[in-house]
């Protein structure tokens, strides 16, 4: 059987060889181990008749430090592939975004060590302001300031126009992407939820105290959201379809951050639409939320999604691989569930036991299927070794099956 076949026949619920093992967001083939990025000015040579250079030195691609090259080969030919990646709607060109690219002003400066950039919307009254930080050793964007900073900005927000629905998908990317994995795994498309989309442009304090006071208002901003998210996961997954989808954003709403009768009322609602989409066009719709699910399982269930992940175990969140097995393994393909942390801090022969417990937990009895994955991935530009013999040690463990 090959990575791919076992991964597709998971995710339909069909018996395989053996569980898929995969490295989250680690594939081996969307990490660029050279020092180069795509260079911003010209795609293509005819652009540019002076010759400018495809590819431009990028000092933040953590993934050209050596220590993570002998990750990025095991990922590659060893793990069952899962590559993510992501496309877009164009019209002209420009990307189509939920906020008209009029109405919006976005600047990048590398200052130091550190990528700033900073972003105006301006709206009939007032402008909006955010900004977002990535560091050049850790890859990942912080943001510093959040667009909305109380419910006029909502509101404000509100009354902005959604852009005019034209555009093609582009698909160039992904159906390279397809095509230099083969054999060895698959492609997964990631798409937020209307809760992703609201959610991140507040700080996390203001926007809970906002979801649980102003229900009304929040609930009129996510359906704006899921007008702009059905249009253009409608158009993506006409254009690939039987693809395996990721929905980011449940997590917004899981306890302790807002009670579980919200979840039900901001993420069951909505997300069953975008499930709906992806399952109408051959694909897999997998919901991604971490924390605590306990209260919630239910309510993810009802979205009608095909698995989940990653289903962190006690006390990262608040219930064991087995009891999900247990209780929702025929509705669910399992995605998990061994802990990040654990994965850079323990002993490779402590984390082979958390290794062995999840294989046992993530099959034993009745369900459709499981697929062994830490929850995140390390994010530093120094691979430790302790991490790298880990990833090793699932290798190990999986291939024994």
């Amino acid at each position: 059987m090959t990575r791919k076949e076992r991964l597709m026949r998971t995710f339909a619920g069909k018996t395989v060889d053996r569980p898929a093992v995969s490295f989250y967001e680690i594939d081996g083939f969307n990490q660029n181990p050279e020092d180069t990025a795509p260079c911003n000015i010209c795609s293509d040579p005819s652009d540019d008749p002076s010759g400018h250079p495809l590819l431009i030195t990028d000092p933040f691609n953590i993934y050209s430090d050596p220590s993570w090259h002998p990750l990025l080969a095991l990922a590659c030919e060893k793990s069952d592939v899962i590559a993510t990646t992501g496309t877009s709607i164009a019209d002209n060109g420009r990307t189509v975004n939920i906020t008209p690219k009029e109405h919006i002003e976005s600047n990048t400066e590398e200052v130091g060590d550190r990528r700033i950039t900073k972003t105006q919307v301006r709206c009939k009254d007032r402008v909006l302001s955010s900004e977002t930080v990535r560091e050049r050793n850790i890859d990942t964007t912080w943001t510093t300031e959040h667009l909305l900073k109380d419910t006029d900005d909502l509101k404000a927000w509100l009354d902005l126009p959604l852009p005019e629905f034209n555009g093609e998908v582009e698909t160039k990317k992904v159906l390279d992407l397809e095509k230099r994995i083969g054999d060895a795994g698959c492609i997964m498309l990631n798409t937020l939820d209307p809760l992703a989309v609201i959610g991140p442009l507040f700080e996390m304090g203001t926007y809970t105290v906002i979801a649980l006071t102003e229900q009304d208002l929040f609930s009129k901003a996510l359906d704006k959201a899921l007008i702009f998210l059905e249009w253009q996961l409608e158009m993506i997954s006409k254009a690939l379809p039987g693809r395996i989808w990721r929905i980011i954003g449940p997590e917004y709403a899981s306890p302790p951050y807002l009670p579980p009768e919200l979840f039900k009322k901001y993420v069951t609602k909505y997300d069953r639409h975008l499930v709906d989409i992806i399952h109408k066009h051959g694909g897999y719709a997998r919901l991604h939320s971490h924390g605590n699910l306990k209260e919630i399982l239910d309510y993810i269930v009802d979205t009608g999604c095909m698995g989940l992940d990653p289903i962190e175990p006690p006390p990262q969140g608040d219930v064991e691989l087995s009891y999900v097995r247990q209780n929702y393994g025929k509705e669910l393909v399992l995605f998990g569930n061994l802990e990040a942390s654990d994965l850079e801090n323990l002993s490779q022969e402590k984390f082979r036991e958390k290794i062995k417990i999840a294989i046992s937990e993530g099959t034993t009895g009745e369900g459709k299927g499981f697929v062994l994955m830490p929850s995140a991935s390390p994010y530093g530009r120094k691979l430790s070794s302790v991490a790298m013999k880990n990833y090793e040690t699932m290798i190990e463990e999986i291939e024994k099956l």
